[in-house]
Formats: C-alpha cells, sequence, structure tokens
C-alpha cells in the first residue's frame, strides 16, 4: 500500500510528545480501536528495539496480527518503527512519527506503508480497501492522542510484556 499520512497539532512541547511516543506502551492508550490485545516484545518499553505484537480489529481480517519495534528514535524529531503482518507475517510494514514545532505547540505526522510479499497480498489491500479505512483509523488515533496529552485524560492500564 502506498504511504497513508494525517497530522494534527498538539497544545504540548515537542519533546513532550516525543517522549510520550518512543514509549510503545502507549500507543495502545491511543489506537485501542482498531489495535487490540497489545503484547510488548521486551520489557523496555522504551527507545529504540522497544517493539509490541497487536490484533488489527478490522472486520473481514483473516490474518489480523502483527507487530513493530522501533527502528529509528532521532529525539525529538522523528520515530520509525518497522514490522510485519498479515498472512504468516510475510507483509512488511513502515510507521514514522514525524514531530515539528508550530508556534508553541507540536505538529504530528504519522505515515504508513505496506510491503505486500506475494502478488495476492497487494490484490487483497486493494479489494479490502485498506488505504481509506487506515487513515480514517489514523485520523482518530490521533485525536485520541490531543485528548490524552492536551486534557490529560484517564489513560487506562499500561501494556507489559504479559499482556497483563
Amino acid at each position: 500500500m502506498d504511504p497513508v499520512s494525517a497530522s494534527i497539532v498538539i497544545d504540548r512541547p515537542r519533546e513532550e510528545v516525543f517522549d510520550y511516543l518512543a514509549d510503545i506502551a502507549n500507543h495502545a492508550e491511543f489506537t485501542d480501536h482498531w489495535m487490540t490485545e497489545w503484547r510488548l516484545t521486551r520489557v523496555d518499553s522504551y527507545g529504540r528495539g522497544a517493539g509490541a505484537r497487536f490484533k488489527a480489529a478490522r472486520k473481514g481480517e483473516r490474518y489480523a496480527y502483527g507487530d513493530m519495534t522501533f527502528i529509528e528514535v532521532e529525539r525529538p524529531f522523528r520515530i520509525v518503527a518497522a514490522g510485519r503482518g498479515g498472512k504468516f507475517n510475510r507483509n512488511k510494514t513502515w510507521t514514522t512519527w514525524e514531530l515539528s514545532p508550530s508556534g508553541n505547540a507540536t505538529r504530528v505526522e504519522v505515515t504508513t506503508e505496506t510491503e505486500p510479499a506475494l502478488v495476492t497480498d497487494k490484490i487483497m489491500e486493494g479489494v479490502m480497501l485498506k488505504r481509506g479505512w487506515t487513515k480514517r483509523r489514523l485520523g482518530k488515533a490521533l485525536s485520541r492522542l490531543q485528548s490524552i496529552l492536551e486534557e490529560n485524560l484517564d489513560r487506562g492500564p499500561r501494556v507489559t510484556v504479559g499482556g497483563l
């Protein structure tokens, strides 16, 4: 799938937004409307090498589990996560969060893309209209991220290695 992006301006300093995003255990709080059953892949959930496995809650998705690991963490500018998903985890995924100053606030742009391993995987992406679905989910996730950081909403329990 070609890159899909969404952005939002959050009324918080860039370093604070970055620190929140650089802890992968926090991602379940603002993406739980489409990613569930989060499990960390290691005890340390912050920074380069931190990773998680999750289930994409998508109607009709037969191979819903995926994972991502932070491969680049450039404070306070950018975080890049590489992952896999789909049947036998054969499809590669990349997600990039870019943070830039916007006055006293922070502009957060998230971009995600996939690289289907087989022609059949690419066809399934097209048939299931994943591009529009993903763009809507990213937009909602950013709105929820904004609410969490600006309004100090109750964040719920943190994700752990065992998922408890």
